[in-house]
C-alpha cells in the first residue's frame, strides 16, 4: 500500500527502515523496507529472493528501497535519506569500515554505491538493534512464511 505524505517533504529527513533474512545460512531468504516522513509512514516493500545468505538478504533489503527511492526521487528531491539496518556487517561495510572479502557481497555494495550515487543526496547508513527495525523485520518474516 502507498501512502503518500502531503505536507512539506522538503522539511524532512526521508527515513528508510531496511531488513533481510535467510531461514538457514543459505537458506529461504527476502528483504524488505519500510519508508518514513515525520511518522508517517509512504510505504513499504518485501520481496522472496530464493535461496541466499542472510547477508545477501540484508544487501537486498538497501538495494530494494533505493531502487524505489531513485524511481521516485522527484518527490523526494533535496531531502536527507537516513536508512536503519540491524546489520551491523552491512552497515560497517556500506560506511567504508569494514573490507568485503566475498565477491557476491562487493558486488552488491558497489550496487548500492551506483545507486546512491544516482541520487545526488546525503544518505547515511545506521546501525540499530533488531527492536528498532520490527515493521522491516516483520515484512521479511511474513514474506518468508508466504513462500516456504
Amino acid at each position: 500500500m502507498i501512502l503518500w505524505y502531503t505536507g512539506s517533504m522538503k522539511q524532512s529527513e526521508l527515513l528508510i527502515h531496511t531488513d533481510g533474512g535467510a531461514r538457514g545460512n543459505p537458506g529461504p531468504a527476502a528483504c524488505a523496507f519500510v519508508a518514513e516522513i515525520n511518522g508517517t509512514e509512504l510505504f513499504k516493500l518485501s520481496k522472496h529472493l530464493g535461496i541466499k545468505t542472510n547477508n545477501f538478504a540484508e544487501y537486498q533489503g538497501v538495494i530494494l528501497a533505493l531502487e524505489w527511492i531513485n524511481k521516485n526521487k522527484e518527490k523526494f528531491s533535496g531531502q536527507d535519506i537516513t536508512f536503519f539496518l540491524d546489520s551491523e556487517l552491512v552497515v560497517r561495510q556500506l560506511t567504508g569500515v569494514y573490507k568485503i572479502k566475498n565477491r557476491v557481497l562487493a558486488g552488491l555494495n558497489l550496487q548500492v554505491m551506483g545507486l546512491v550515487r544516482s541520487l545526488e543526496r546525503k544518505i547515511v547508513f545506521n546501525h540499530v538493534l533488531r527492536g528498532k527495525n520490527k515493521i522491516a523485520d516483520a515484512l521479511v518474516n511474513e514474506e518468508l512464511d508466504k513462500n516456504h
